[in-house]
């Protein structure tokens, strides 16, 4: 099975703009997050999809500068820039990767990516958000080239094409669909922010990266927890951030939403 991975991004957040370009130990946060996805050793080939917009000619030169495969699609649309990218790559499986995880662990995406290779008769999609339980920025998801397609033959609301899978996460009766949980057994979905949104996202991904980053570029899921444990100040960095999600934009839209059991990610690359 021919497995790509797409990593969103773009420099027009309207939170923090050119967030994916801010420097996280002398290197751009989305180079770095690049290399975090490579470490995996399920996700085939990676590819940043960014938009056609020329302000993010900054990020296809990045790519060129440091040979990351790339892919220009629609700015808003995002279920058509992975369709088409998916297409362009011969994707049998498309793994879709928020560029707001800088801290993302190689372990969680292989975790997500080998429970839909282990079953790919049986399911449609996995991701490990429905419901969530590892810290905000372990995002993953995979899906079929198919189911892909027909979400893009079929998704007609603005959110759907904005955020590219809720058509298919919304619809259980025509998609079969996993979700892979944190096998310790904890949620800390909801009180473990590690995605970047905010100038605070950013200062606390920053001191992470400072900490641990010098002493081992390959540092986990366990060392940022270590860490934050000795160093509880860390967290306070970004925590009036904690637990907001773009889902509650789109409540009066969503059918299969669960406040009580669904806290899925603020992410808008």
């Amino acid at each position: 099975m021919r497995v790509v991975t797409a990593i969103q991004a773009r420099t027009s957040s309207s939170r923090l703009p050119y967030k994916v370009l801010l420097p996280l130990c002398g290197e751009p946060l989305l180079f770095q997050l690049v290399n975090r996805v490579n470490r995996a050793r399920l996700t085939g080939i990676v590819v940043v999809a960014t938009t056609e917009m020329p302000e993010d000619d900054s990020i296809v030169r990045l790519c060129d500068k440091k040979s990351i495969h790339c892919f220009r699609g629609s700015l808003h649309d995002l279920l058509d820039r992975h369709y088409q990218l998916a297409k362009e790559y011969c994707a049998d499986a498309l793994v879709k990767i928020p560029s707001d995880c800088p801290l993302i662990d190689p372990s969680v995406i292989d975790l997500v990516i080998g429970y839909y290779l282990k079953h790919p008769e049986a399911l449609d999609y996995v991701s490990n958000l429905h419901p969530p339980t590892w810290p905000d920025g372990n995002d993953v998801e995979i899906m079929s080239f198919e189911t892909l397609k027909s979400a893009w033959e079929n998704a007609q609301r603005d959110f759907e094409r904005e955020h590219t899978t809720p058509y298919i996460w919304e619809n259980p009766d025509q998609f079969r669909i996993g979700n892979v949980t944190w096998p310790l057994g904890y949620d800390f979905s909801a009180t473990h922010r590690w995605t970047i949104d905010y100038e605070e996202d950013y200062l606390f991904i920053n001191e992470v990266y400072k900490k641990l980053y010098t002493q081992n570029p390959a540092f986990n899921l366990n060392d940022i927890l270590s860490l934050i444990e000795r160093f509880p100040e860390i967290s306070q960095l970004n925590k009036d951030h904690t637990g907001h999600y773009w889902y509650n934009n789109h409540l009066d839209e969503l059918k299969t939403i669960d406040l009580y059991k669904f806290k899925l990610s603020s992410h808008e690359a």
